[in-house]
């Protein structure tokens, strides 16, 4: 009987100590299982291939508006040159002359041994500054054509009037006349290719005289017709 209850005794133990041996044991968390790591790859790939779209997008925004700037910076450096050849057009285009020899009074100048330049120096207009004044000479400001008139007063007496048109000291044009006792005129005109720097001037003829007065008879006048 003593050995029964010390059998049932040892039972009891081994049972409680397998329950408490189970009850300390640490269980394993679920894993997710490989279906579930799938769907999530794909939607971060769906994720990813918009985000790529978007970016591409965002690219293609940011060329176009790159090049319509490029095109409006073109257009409008054109549209700036434009506007100051046209302002340089107009600067150089106004360019026009006309003066008389005398400033008062009247006088014969002549004769001369040696042809010799005529200085107008009654300026009536000098749009441009082309014209000088004190040496007579007028200087192309820019290639073009220019326009040239001439007239001068003869006075009756033994000398007859005789002035020419210069270009770089090459004779181009003259106008003369010649009145023993009374008063006579002439003129002469051209026009002219000149190069910027390009000198004309007129010039009295040797043995020659010119006459003028408070009426300014005698002139010279001048302008440019168009830039070339």
């Amino acid at each position: 009987m003593e050995r029964v209850s010390v059998l049932c005794l040892l039972l009891l133990l081994c049972s409680l100590s397998g329950a408490e041996h189970q009850d300390n044991e640490i269980k394993p968390e679920p894993q997710p299982c490989l279906s579930d790591l799938h769907a999530v790859l794909r939607e971060m790939s769906a994720k990813l291939a918009k985000y790529e779209v978007r970016i591409e997008e965002l690219q293609t925004h940011d060329q176009a508006q790159a090049s319509e700037l490029k095109s409006l910076k073109t257009r409008t450096n054109v549209t700036e040159n434009q506007v100051e050849s046209l302002r340089r057009d107009r600067a150089v285009g106004q360019v026009a002359f006309s003066a008389s020899l005398l400033e008062s009074g009247s006088r014969t100048l002549g004769p001369f041994n040696a042809q010799t330049t005529l200085v107008f120096k009654h300026v009536v207009s000098n749009i441009g500054k082309a014209y000088s004044p004190h040496t007579g000479f007028f200087t192309a400001p820019v290639r073009g054509a220019y326009h040239f008139e001439f007239y001068i007063l003869a006075h009756g007496g033994s000398h007859s009037s005789a002035v020419g048109l210069v270009k770089n000291r090459e004779h181009v044009f003259i106008t003369g006349e010649h009145q023993t006792n009374a008063y006579g005129t002439a003129a002469n005109g051209v026009t002219l290719l000149l190069e910027a720097g390009d000198v004309v001037s007129l010039r009295l003829w040797e043995n020659h005289v010119i006459y003028d007065d408070q009426n300014h008879y005698s002139s010279f006048s001048g302008h440019l017709l168009f830039p070339m």
